[in-house]
């Protein structure tokens, strides 16, 4: 137990600290061509830039590539199909029904590229977390690790895109993120780092300084996946892909922001810590 807590606050603080230097460097522009290409307007119609979004993906996936490497690949090809979406993307094609629709013409934007990458991404992370289990006499039979490893892939892709449609409201996205990640500390070091590196850049994103972009929603939201399809049993993955698509495919009808504005006790939350 106590190696285990020792292992988690080396995770979080390592998440904290790759994430600051990020930062700092990407600051100073000499990371991905500096902070000027970064720079966005929020919903407010203020300049903001998505530098924490860099600082975050890396600061929660470059600590993994050494504690848990399949964890790590996942989070940061999540952070990079991002970063071309942010850089690149189409800003006419919208939500999920969008880009598949433009897929289905033939076209593949980067929001259709992004989505098949948080597949793959995720599908390599859950075989390996799968293979390690059953090692250990935890899996079940072959065609049903297969089935729940599909399951296991779409539920960090779906985190990923989640989050990404969270991303509205300055905290919003992280406050939902970081809560979800307390209670899968225990030994995974995917939702440590993750907690670290969402640590980091909340201030400033409550402050509405910064936007985490696709860059950071999506690898905030696969960090966070990654973690609970590795604490949940096969039916407890079935139950929460099943709950994050019916939230992707309200969200494609129903804007998450009137919601929240016209409930009272998830206004307040959204809006704690705002300034």
């Amino acid at each position: 137990m106590r190696r285990h807590r020792a292992g988690t606050v080396l995770a979080v603080a390592a998440g904290v600290g790759t994430a600051a230097v990020l930062r700092a460097a990407h600051r100073t522009g000499r990371l991905l061509g500096g902070s000027a290409r970064w720079e966005r307007t929020n919903h407010r119609g203020d300049p903001v830039s998505l530098t924490e979004g860099v600082a975050l993906a890396g600061g929660a996936g470059l600590p993994l590539l050494l504690l848990d490497p399949p964890a790590g690949c996942a989070v940061l090809l999540a952070g990079v199909a991002g970063a071309v979406d942010d850089l690149g993307g189409r800003t006419d094609v919208k939500g999920l029904r969008g880009h598949l629709g433009a897929l289905a013409e033939g076209e593949l934007t980067t929001g259709a590229l992004k989505v098949l990458t948080l597949g793959v991404a995720g599908l390599g992370a859950v075989l390996w977390s799968d293979r390690t289990r059953c090692g250990d006499g935890a899996g079940v039979g072959r065609r049903g690790v297969r089935v729940d490893s599909l399951a296991g892939a779409a539920v960090v892709a779906g985190s990923a895109n989640l989050a990404n449609l969270l991303d509205l409201r300055p905290g919003r996205a992280l406050k939902v993120a970081l809560a979800a990640a307390v209670p899968l500390l225990g030994g995974r070091a995917a939702a440590a780092t993750t907690l670290g590196a969402g640590l980091l850049v909340l201030p400033e994103d409550l402050r509405g300084r910064t936007m985490l972009g696709d860059t950071g929603a999506n690898a905030l939201g696969a960090g966070i996946g990654v973690a609970a399809v590795q604490a949940l049993p096969a039916r407890g993955r079935w139950v929460l892909l099943a709950g994050i698509t019916t939230l992707t495919l309200v969200s494609e009808r129903i804007s998450f922001t009137r919601v929240i504005d016209s409930t009272p006790v998830l206004r307040e939350i959204d809006r704690w810590g705002r300034w």
